[in-house]
């Protein structure tokens, strides 16, 4: 059964008959993404110190946002998340996804490392990838003046977002496999309703086609504006699901939603880790639809899932 809070936002959704992103274009998506955001994300939490910085990367400069949880000694070395926003690999930034950022950040007693990657259309398919493993790679070269504790960095994000935490721990096996320096070791995968296959073939995407917050047209419309044809969908750094190997990736947190046309494949991403001998917790909640963890004003089991997902981080940092 869908979940009634989330039944009401459908409802209230398509009573508003707002026009679908494709329409839109990139631009007016994005503004459109942002400008919905008020309606459903709940308070900002306090946080003990925040800052907008940058990384270096090989298209330019990457913006960062840096949390601290409140509550915790200033110079105290913390774990830390890297974290990748969802929306398409087109849409969403560090605000649209901040008020989770700080909650993850106080439920996991953790900094939050937001990165705000490159995205379709203007930067196509891999720059998305590679702004997300500098990005990882800076925060672990920086994690003494960021203070942190190196050996404890995780990955996370949702949606596109879980695609690319998904992608850049691969990444990282490689290098650190090829003899590359500098590579961190990660900790832990924190994979939120991830997109792991673009072919897109599964049940949940027949399903879950229309009449949700992401449909069948919005999830085509996001690839084209992210891929540079249907060649790449074969490419493990867009399907994570299709590398040759997922052995000697972190341990993972796979949460899904069941009224989500990428359900399945978050799911059949989480048995193919625990296939290779890659510890999982996998968590569904079945009543939810796509998109919801960042909705805690209009969908309270949000909350639920951020607080699950804090204590999984803590437990990874051995803080449990």
């Amino acid at each position: 059964m869908l979940d009634p809070e989330a039944k009401a936002l459908l409802d209230a959704v398509k009573a508003a008959n707002r026009p679908d992103y494709p329409s839109l274009g990139a631009e007016g998506a994005r503004r459109l993404y942002k400008d919905t955001r008020a309606a459903v994300t709940p308070p900002a939490p306090e946080v003990s110190e925040l800052d907008n910085i940058a990384a270096p990367g090989p298209h330019g400069p990457i913006p960062l946002r840096y949390y601290r949880p409140a509550g915790v000694d200033k110079k105290e070395p913390l774990p830390a998340l890297v974290f990748y926003h969802g929306g398409g690999w087109v849409i969403g930034d560090l605000d649209t996804h901040d008020v989770a950022c700080r909650t993850l950040a106080n439920e996991a007693r953790c900094a939050v490392i937001s990165v705000d990657y490159r995205m379709g259309p203007e930067y196509k398919f891999p720059c998305a990838v590679d702004d997300a493993y500098a990005a990882l790679l800076w925060v672990a070269e920086e994690a003494k003046r960021l203070r942190l504790d190196p050996e404890r960095i995780a990955v996370g994000g949702d949606s596109a977002g879980g695609n690319l935490a998904a992608v850049v721990c691969i990444a990282a096996r490689e290098k650190m496999k090829a003899g590359e320096a500098g590579v961190p070791k990660i900790a832990y995968q924190l994979l939120i309703y991830p997109a792991t296959d673009m072919h897109m073939q599964t049940d949940s995407h027949r399903r879950y086609a229309e009449d949700h917050l992401l449909t069948r047209v919005a999830m085509d419309w996001f690839q084209d504006q992210y891929l540079n044809g249907p060649q790449d969908r074969d490419d493990w750094r867009a399907s994570p699901v299709r590398a040759k190997s997922l052995a000697g990736l972190p341990p993972a947190y796979v949460l899904v939603a069941g009224h989500d046309p990428l359900r399945d494949e978050g799911e059949a991403y989480a048995m193919a880790l625990k296939k290779a001998g890659v510890p999982v917790a996998f968590r569904e909640f079945p009543g939810q639809i796509h998109g919801f963890v960042v909705m805690g004003k209009a969908i309270p089991q949000a909350n639920q899932a951020l607080a699950e997902m804090g204590v999984a981080l803590k437990l990874a940092f051995g803080q449990g």
